[in-house]
């Protein structure tokens, strides 16, 4: 996501209290960052029919944009670190470390950052993963993967309550 101001590092926690320190933005004006499309709370995620969470326009003083899941109303600030604004997740979004080659204009994923719910959402929808997309559902990305925003994956942007 290309924020509408820089993201800068911030000392966070997971549901363990294990304390860490976000990543600033990458890019030419920092201020490009990337998340774990899974809520820290019920672990919902997008599918390609439905999503119930999504970027939305942030509210009162919130940033100018929010990761919003509508399935339990947890609001997470994007530009600081994924933590959590309001609602019932209990610890910021996973961050996805990137890296930037500014020679070629690059984005690479090399990590993740964070409260990981990795081992707990493959736990939850090992079933569905599996029918949705074989045998493979569990194993790492391909070297080279396609980054799709999530407005353009699901079909449906589940619209959530004012």
């Amino acid at each position: 996501m290309a924020l509408s101001r820089p993201a800068t590092p911030v000392d966070l926690s997971n549901d363990r209290q294990q304390r860490y320190q976000s990543l600033p933005g990458i890019g030419p004006q920092h201020r490009i960052v990337a998340y774990s499309a899974i809520c820290a709370h019920k672990l919902m995620y997008p599918t390609p029919q439905i999503s119930f969470i999504n970027i939305r326009k942030g509210q009162a003083d919130e940033p100018a944009h929010v990761v919003h899941c509508c399935g339990d109303d947890s609001r997470s600030d994007p530009t600081r670190g994924g933590k959590v604004i309001s609602g019932p997740a209990p610890q910021p979004l996973a961050m996805v470390m990137l890296e930037w080659n500014p020679e070629n204009d690059e984005l690479h994923a090399v990590g993740t950052l964070g409260g990981e719910m990795f081992q707990a959402f493959f736990e939850k929808y090992e079933f569905r993963l599996t029918l949705d997309h074989g045998a493979n559902a569990m194993k790492p990305s391909a070297r080279t993967s396609v980054v799709q925003a999530a407005s353009t994956y699901s079909r449906q942007q589940q619209s959530c309550k004012a």
